[in-house]
């Protein structure tokens, strides 16, 4: 019998609480794949980051099934910031991978892509450890375009707990919006706080 696929989700249910008021996390370090950029979310150049990094993530998982150790690809994660003045976002797009997965399983990856002479992007990818700590997360549930008020109320719930925001905006995407209806996507918000 071939041994369990590894979930992060399961292994880590405990930082993927999905509540329908705001609650606090403790979310350990975490190691992604990830990719940024900047620029209107769903944009050419967001949508092809996109493929590139699942692209890259299903091409790391497959050589890690060969190897003995099989796991499921996690959801689209995406952190999100404004740099000055900025109008545009900047976003770093993520997949979560188990610890055992090193920078030379991406690097064996890339190259293997590279040779296929898949999309140039693939090599835009990167291997990131993440280190939130506590923070504060909720189930918004609705289009991308309305959090306003869900963040406004992490926010209160925030400040009703002494903390304060610190950090960047993180969301978990739980539904693929080419499926969904944009009023029942559901989305994990994230935000670290101090």
């Amino acid at each position: 019998m071939a041994p369990a696929k590894l979930d992060l989700y399961l292994e880590h249910r405990d930082e993927y609480v999905s509540p329908r008021e705001p609650a606090l996390v403790d979310v350990g370090p975490a190691r992604y794949l990830a990719i940024a950029g900047r620029g209107k979310p769903g944009g050419v150049e967001f949508a092809n980051a996109v493929g590139a990094l699942y692209t890259v993530s299903f091409t790391v998982k497959m050589a890690s099934k060969a190897a003995g150790s099989d796991y499921a690809v996690s959801k689209l994660e995406g952190i999100w910031w404004k740099e000055g003045a900025s109008v545009d976002w900047s976003w770093q797009l993520l997949i979560r991978v188990p610890e055992f997965i090193t920078k030379k399983h991406l690097a064996d990856a890339v190259a293997r892509l590279m040779e296929r002479e898949k999309d140039e992007m693939v090599a835009r990818v990167t291997l990131e450890t993440l280190d939130e700590g506590k923070c504060v997360q909720v189930l918004h549930i609705g289009p991308y375009t309305a959090e306003q008020p869900t963040i406004a109320k992490m926010r209160a719930f925030a400040k009703h707990q002494g903390l304060s925001f610190r950090g960047r905006h993180h969301e978990i995407y739980l539904s693929d919006p080419r499926r969904v209806e944009e009023e029942k996507l559901r989305t994990i918000l994230r935000q670290p706080v101090g």
